[in-house]
């Protein structure tokens, strides 16, 4: 079972607006700064953000030559029934600009380790920060009415332990004894870093929730 973030049950929790008292709002395409994140799996979620609110009317752009275009090119064609090619597409009210953003790569780093008799133990931690900018456009005049940004940090952690050989021989020489030749010298090591894409989308969830706030979303 997925455990819902506080930004999905949020948004989950809004009434649900009928279709025809929506505003039209459209996105192209996210911008990344970050090499870790796509920008077509931003510009997925950003839109599928926005669908599921239930507070938007989303129109197609990023998609349209793969899907809209050829429907309506071939019903003008005659090749398709229906009337799709005799009806203009939905034009957006607003347009929303994201850009996906590192705001302080390594802002808090912590390292520390510790020997004893030939053992080594340690650790560290590293705190990233992610965010994301929305511009709020007017397509009329193609003003910029608005902007967000929201952030979200990435925790990083890890764990490493090395020189088993040289602890098995301090313990042998501190009972009188000889250690093992052959005792193997183990080095482990383990890390975890927290999902970009998890904190890439509370990110634009967040984003969403602002945007419901700042926007006016009644239908023209």
């Amino acid at each position: 079972m997925v455990q819902e973030s506080k930004q999905s049950q949020a948004l989950a929790s809004l009434p649900v607006k009928p279709l025809d008292q929506r505003v039209a709002v459209t996105i192209y395409e996210f911008h990344s700064g970050v090499p870790d994140v796509s920008v077509a799996a931003a510009t997925d979620i950003f839109t599928t953000t926005l669908v599921e609110s239930h507070q938007f009317r989303v129109v197609e752009r990023n998609r349209l030559n793969q899907g809209i275009v050829p429907e309506k090119q071939l019903n003008g064609a005659g090749q398709s029934t229906g009337t799709a090619a005799q009806h203009q597409l939905r034009g957006a009210r607003y347009i929303f600009e994201g850009t996906v953003t590192e705001a302080n790569a390594g802002a808090d780093q912590h390292q520390g380790g510790v020997s004893i008799g030939g053992l080594t133990l340690g650790g560290g931690k590293n705190k990233d920060t992610i965010a994301i900018d929305v511009r709020i456009l007017d397509a009329e005049t193609g003003d910029v009415l608005d902007s967000l940004s929201v952030s979200k940090a990435l925790h990083d952690s890890s764990v490493g332990v090395g020189g088993t050989a040289a602890l098995a021989g301090t313990l042998a020489s501190m009972s009188g004894h000889s250690a093992n030749p052959l005792t193997p010298d183990v080095n482990y090591q383990s890390s975890r870093k927290e999902s970009i894409d998890k904190a890439l989308r509370a990110c634009i969830e967040t984003a969403v929730l602002a945007l419901i706030k700042r926007v006016d979303t009644s239908g023209s």
